[in-house]
């Protein structure tokens, strides 16, 4: 057996092991897709097809060219008199895509619209064209479609749960008073027992070691030095949070989740040439800053606070990098051009209305939001905010820096930040079109988040009161929405599903007392998030096993009641941390300029690599990496072949599993060279660098086995067969998942 085994494994150059390792994930349409689909059309499809094509194309048009219809889904299916417009699924198929590139009937035929534009036009297709619009439902009229004023019933359109200002809420009676832990485990607990489900029962030490380490400072636990669970008791759980939560890793691991929102990045997604001027080589201070401000806990009003309006606070150059949240976003050549200023507006609008109040306030651009009670006029008054405000390359220094006005003329001695700029309030643009002005919109807010009318800001461009009134108190969603996020990322699934969207299209929270009162929490606690991370780690709910019983599996097959632990993949960036730190390979240096995390050389942590909107790292897309040309509401999770192959050919993987085996073999010269108990001892150590466990009987021998030779003497063949064996570890689940 022994002999078949090794011959096998070297036959297929690990392919076997790795298909012994690795666990294929069904993943499905949920209601989340959906709603981010509808986003993706309302933001991205709906108002090209507004402005270009519904002159000539839609029920209202004075004259309909070539029988086609495009102001709804069932025109386009049925196309006009060349045939279907959209075949779904085939872009290739599909003539309104032709037409959009001029290649036969062309679309616009005055000009052809930019790549970038048509480049979502197949993606939308590619995705199955998904189109909200209801075709049973007679097409808005052009007055209607330029309407900026709606009949909108304020007052009830605030009565929705995500427009209540969150409270403290009383807890509620459970079957088993003995098992809740902190407040949050009697919302969790009544849900079950209003379903007859019980909870599963608390993960064991060693587990929730790892878990907890995982979690709080994306590291293994053995990276921390926290106490063994072998030694441990359970009272010892607190002193774990407590060394984890003052660690300098805390910032660096949280740090990522706010840089996926903010969309950060450090180039563009158009590069002419070798033309860099729009670029951001210093964006590493602005995730320096970042970095630093969580591991303060700076409370997280005044880290938003800081992030729109810092150069606007007194005595406060320290914090002016906050202003990347900002400064750091999509710039476009031609930036003079009206159109093109619109649409770095949008980015502006949707990154800070998406990321602190989970709305999607950008669908307003083109025409009142079709679900939510947000108008045209809301979304202008929010975009003149931004147009009264400039993306600004703030000098590095007194002197040495040459300069273009006040700005740094080059950007790599200069600081991405935005200044004050002349205060502007922006016309509605109808339809989107910068072409055709509508009513005039002052700087405010939004009017469905505002007492009365709509809040109107007068000093200067309005960012310092958009902030303020973005962390009032009285604001029933941002509270809301971070404590869904930092949730989600500890638990595994968040309470409301569409964490970036609370608005109608969005899922209601699955536990709305729980989301309300740990929001209210929050902020009294003055909005610290170490405070909030304590508390849910700290829960019952937490610290269950992630084993489900049958039961459960049955009554709720998603877990949304929250009967036993979710499962959590691991981020890219936590796995190659992990593979780093076990190898005994991760630089700890904190801060600084970014990497590639491709290069073997570069052993920092993964939030320290480069960003790319042109071009992102090969190694972190596989993975699903975020696209950050856009905010990124939560990371996708996916399962390919190309994973597979990575991890089987991979040079970073390659290098990681020599070095693991040869912290394994060093301690153990006569290993290599067919002694048993050597081998033994080896083993248990790579398993304790890998999953810092001890391995079972039956991994031990299967270990053994692989590891046999025919002969000792050969110490190439003998390095090259613990190597291939350390990279079978590396590939298994275990280094993915944790329980």
């Amino acid at each position: 057996m022994a002999d078949d085994w090794r011959h096998l494994s070297r036959r297929l150059t690990g392919s076997f092991v790795a298909i012994l390792f690795t666990l294929v994930v069904c993943t499905s349409a949920s209601a989340l897709e959906a709603a981010e689909e509808a986003e993706f059309f309302e933001t991205s499809i709906r108002p090209v097809l507004v402005e270009h094509c519904y002159e000539c194309h839609s029920a209202d048009a004075d004259k309909q060219e070539a029988s086609l219809q495009v102001d709804s889904r069932d025109g386009l299916l049925h196309g006009g008199d060349s045939g279907p417009a959209l075949v779904p699924g085939k872009p290739a198929d599909s003539l309104l895509l032709k037409a959009l590139r001029h290649a036969g009937p062309e679309m616009p035929p005055d000009r052809r619209l930019p790549p970038d534009v048509i480049a979502k036009f197949e993606t939308w297709i590619e995705r199955g064209a998904f189109d909200p619009r209801d075709t049973d439902s007679e097409p808005l009229r052009s007055e209607q479609r330029d309407s900026t004023k709606p009949e909108v019933d304020w007052a009830a359109a605030r009565e929705r749960w995500a427009f209540r200002t969150p409270s403290v809420q009383p807890q509620p009676p459970v079957t088993d008073a003995t098992w809740p832990r902190s407040p949050l485990d009697y919302f969790v607990l009544a849900q079950l027992d209003s379903r007859h489900l019980t909870p599963a029962p608390p993960a064991e030490l060693a587990t929730l070691r790892q878990r907890l380490s995982f979690d709080i400072v994306g590291l293994p636990a053995s990276e921390l030095g926290l106490q063994s669970a072998d030694t441990a008791a359970p009272g010892d759980v607190s002193e774990w949070i407590d060394t984890l939560l003052a660690s300098p890793r805390f910032g660096e691991h949280w740090a990522r989740l706010w840089l996926d929102l903010a969309r950060y990045a450090e180039d563009q997604a158009h590069i002419v040439g070798d033309d860099r001027s729009l670029c951001y080589p210093n964006a590493y201070l602005y995730r320096d800053w970042v970095i630093t401000a969580l591991n303060q806990d700076l409370p997280y009003d005044e880290f938003v606070r800081q992030q729109l309006a810092a150069d606007l606070l007194p005595d406060n150059d320290k914090n002016l990098a906050a202003l990347g949240f900002l400064g750091l976003g999509p710039k476009y050549y031609d930036r003079g051009r009206l159109a093109v200023k619109a649409e770095e507006w949008e980015d502006r609008v949707d990154t800070v209305c998406r990321s602190l109040l989970g709305l999607t306030v950008a669908c307003a651009r083109c025409h009142d939001h079709k679900y939510d009670p947000i108008t045209s006029a809301d979304y202008y008054s929010l975009a003149s905010v931004f147009a009264s405000t400039e993306m600004f390359n703030r000098p590095l220094r007194s002197e040495g820096v040459e300069l273009k006005g006040e700005q740094a003329k080059n950007p790599t001695d200069a600081m991405h930040v935005v200044r004050e700029s002349k205060p502007t309030d922006l016309h509605v643009f109808l339809r989107g079109n910068v072409e055709s002005p509508g009513p005039e919109s002052h700087r405010g807010f939004l009017q469905v988040l505002s007492p009365g009318e709509r809040v109107e800001f007068s000093q200067g461009s309005g960012r310092l009161e958009l902030a303020n009134v973005i962390v009032s108190h009285a604001n029933p969603l941002t509270a809301r929405v971070f404590v869904n996020r930092v949730w989600a990322q500890l638990i595994g699934a968040p309470l409301v599903s569409s964490p970036s969207n609370f608005g109608s299209q969005g899922e209601p929270p699955s536990h709305p007392e729980l989301l309300d009162d740990l929001a209210a929490r929050f902020m009294a606690e003055d909005w610290s998030l170490k405070w909030l991370v304590r508390e849910i780690v700290n829960s019952a709910t937490y610290r269950q096993s992630s084993t489900a019983s049958a039961e459960s599996v049955r009554v709720d097959p998603g877990n949304r009641l929250l009967s036993h632990m979710h499962r959590k993949r691991l981020s890219v960036e936590v796995w190659r941390d992990r593979l780093l730190a076990s190898s005994g390979s991760l630089d700890d240096a904190i801060g600084g300029e970014s990497i590639d995390p491709c290069d073997l050389n570069n052993r920092r942590r993964t939030v320290y690599a480069f960003v790319s909107r042109f071009e992102l790292n090969p190694l972190l897309i596989t993975f699903d990496f975020p696209d950050a040309n856009v905010h990124a509401s939560r990371r996708t999770r996916t399962t390919t072949p190309i994973q597979a192959l990575l991890l089987l050919n991979h040079p970073f993987v390659m290098e990681q599993a020599k070095r693991c085996a040869s912290i394994a073999t060093t301690d153990c010269p006569t290993c290599t060279s067919g002694d048993l108990n050597g081998t033994i001892k080896a083993v248990r150590l790579l398993y304790q660098h890998l999953y810092d466990r001890e391995p079972s009987d039956t991994e031990l021998s299967v270990g053994l086995q692989f590891l046999a030779t025919d002969d000792p003497s050969d110490n190439e063949q003998m390095r090259r067969q613990w190597t291939e064996y350390a990279q079978a570890l590396i590939v298994a689940n275990e280094t993915q998942f944790i329980d």
